[in-house]
């Protein structure tokens, strides 16, 4: 059996011929019984301020690790974002990198199309140039002809001028 204050209150003594003045010891024993009854409710006190410590405590821990889970969740999201971020950029460069192509293409192309068209007009400016030289060197020697039949008109008209008054 635990010592508790009613134990001592309740304890009695056997009295003999020379004990202990029993005043004093009910005194002692009052004293005694006070003091536990005020270490119960200490004890007591404490246990009640551990159990409220430790709920405080496990609510503490409870949000700690949903903080820890939102972190996390956190974390995971942000790196989510990133590697879609990095999947975009990925995808922007190369369909740029495509479109460039594209009108790179389309560039030399139209290049290509303005060299054969600049080698047509040098070919026809060639042929216009042949064209014309012929045309001039012909009207050259229609003139020439032209002026010797002049020449051989005039002569004959000279001639005949002669002939004439003569």
């Amino acid at each position: 059996m635990g010592v508790t204050s009613l134990v001592v209150k309740q304890k009695e003594f056997k009295t003999r011929f020379r004990g202990f003045d029993v005043q004093e010891v009910d005194a002692f024993l009052e004293d005694v019984a006070a003091q536990l009854d005020s270490l119960d409710r200490a004890v007591q006190g404490l246990t009640e301020e551990k159990r409220r410590l430790d709920l405080e405590n496990q609510g503490y821990r409870k949000r700690e690790n949903a903080m820890k889970n939102a972190m996390i969740q956190s974390q995971k999201v942000l790196d989510q974002m990133k590697e879609n971020a990095k999947k975009s950029s990925q995808n922007i460069i190369a369909n740029a990198e495509v479109e460039a192509e594209k009108i790179l293409n389309r560039a030399h192309k139209r290049l290509s199309q303005l060299h054969s068209d600049i080698i047509e007009l040098k070919r026809q400016r060639i042929q216009l140039e042949m064209q014309i030289s012929a045309v001039l060197e012909s009207h050259s020697k229609l003139l020439e002809m032209t002026k010797e039949e002049n020449k051989a008109a005039d002569e004959t008209d000279a001639t005949l001028r002669f002939i004439n008054r003569a």
